[in-house]
């Protein structure tokens, strides 16, 4: 945790710095277009790559009753046999976290006894804190368009609806500071959790606290241009960019780590925001008693070797060991019966008696 907190640090100061030495167009023009590539780039690779990964057997997760006879009831969005009901599992999945909405968390108490319980905190303040982010990116959208469309506005108004101060306080920054919070302090008091933690989950909290941070000291204590800032995010909308004077520094720390975001996303965990389109766990349809699904990179020069085969082979091993089987062994012979001794053995009158031509 403090090598990522460090980070973050490190960064602010490269920013502060980088603005006083006069790298403006630095930070306000070179920086943004190359985070942005590396984003464009890394994201488009890693999900083509997903893409290409094979999937060959059907392995959906499920929680619910599969389809089977008419008369047993099948849930639908948890064990999806079909191409829609899978499309509604998914949606519920993207807008709703209905797998994180179900989980539970699991606890050994004085018994022992193992006790299950809910975890819909988690699922809360993780679905205040994806809502209040995209609402907070859809606003900043007024800076780069022009004119700036009426949904903009209508967004701006509904999260300024309570006209708290001057300028007006948005409620999405005081959830999304609130959410960022509670998902850090989730990973420092509980064990099990800040076990498992490590700088790769810490780093992006930092990052973005810092990031709804300095946007919230932009906005209310350390006021800067907005007609300056508006030239150039336009001008970077534009592909002409210029550097107004005095936007101030705090503009170009803010800047800076959206930049950083932006270029670490593709290889961090926040790739679940185009993974979850591609996990096979949720994108798939349970519908292997209806449907045979053959592998289609099996070698063909491979024959298949089905369980009858298997037991054929093993059979004696598998009856040694207990294991119960679809074919019995076969019965064992009877051992011959052993000739007698008098048959066997000539008198040693008799084979004294033997002349050498007889022997012969």
């Amino acid at each position: 945790m403090k090598h990522a907190i460090l980070a973050v640090i490190v960064l602010i100061g490269v920013a502060w710095l980088g603005s006083l030495v006069g790298l403006d167009p630095v930070f306000g023009m070179v920086f943004p277009y190359v985070a942005l590539a590396i984003f464009l780039g890394g994201f488009t690779y890693r999900i083509l790559n997903w893409a290409k990964s094979p999937v060959p057997f059907r392995i959906p997760t499920t929680s619910g009753q599969g389809k089977s006879l008419d008369w047993v009831k099948q849930d639908k969005l948890d064990c999806p046999a079909t191409f829609w009901q899978t499309v509604g599992r998914m949606l519920l999945e993207v807008f709703a976290f209905r797998s994180l909405f179900k989980n539970t968390k699991a606890e050994i108490h004085d018994g022992p006894k193992l006790v299950y319980g809910s975890s819909k905190w988690l699922w809360l303040f993780g679905l205040a804190f994806h809502y209040t982010f995209l609402i907070i990116v859809l606003r900043h959208l007024r800076l780069f368009l022009n004119p700036v469309p009426g949904i903009i506005g209508q967004i701006e108004f509904f999260d300024g609806l309570f006209q708290v101060g001057v300028p007006v306080l948005y409620q999405t920054d005081i959830i999304f500071v609130g959410a960022v919070t509670y998902l850090f302090l989730r990973r420092v008091l509980i064990p099990q959790v800040k076990y498992i933690s490590f700088a790769a989950d810490y780093f992006p909290l930092f990052l973005i606290f810092g990031i709804a941070v300095t946007g919230i000291l932009m906005r209310y204590i350390f006021r800067v241009d907005v007609v300056s800032i508006k030239q150039l995010t336009m001008g970077l909308a534009t592909f002409s960019p210029s550097i107004p004077a005095n936007i101030g520094s705090i503009f170009y720390i803010h800047l800076f780590l959206v930049c950083v975001l932006l270029a670490y996303f593709p290889f961090s965990k926040l790739m679940h925001l185009g993974g979850v389109f591609l996990s096979p766990t949720r994108n798939l349809a349970n519908n292997n008693r209806m449907v045979r699904h053959v592998n289609p990179w099996n070698d063909p020069s491979i024959k298949p070797h089905s369980y009858a085969d298997y037991e054929d082979e093993f059979r004696q091993f598998m009856a040694d060991a207990d294991i119960p089987l679809e074919k019995e062994l076969p019965p064992e012979p009877e051992p011959e019966p052993e000739p007698a001794a008098e048959e066997t053995e000539k008198p040693a009158a008799d084979a004294a008696a033997e002349t050498p031509a007889e022997k012969e």
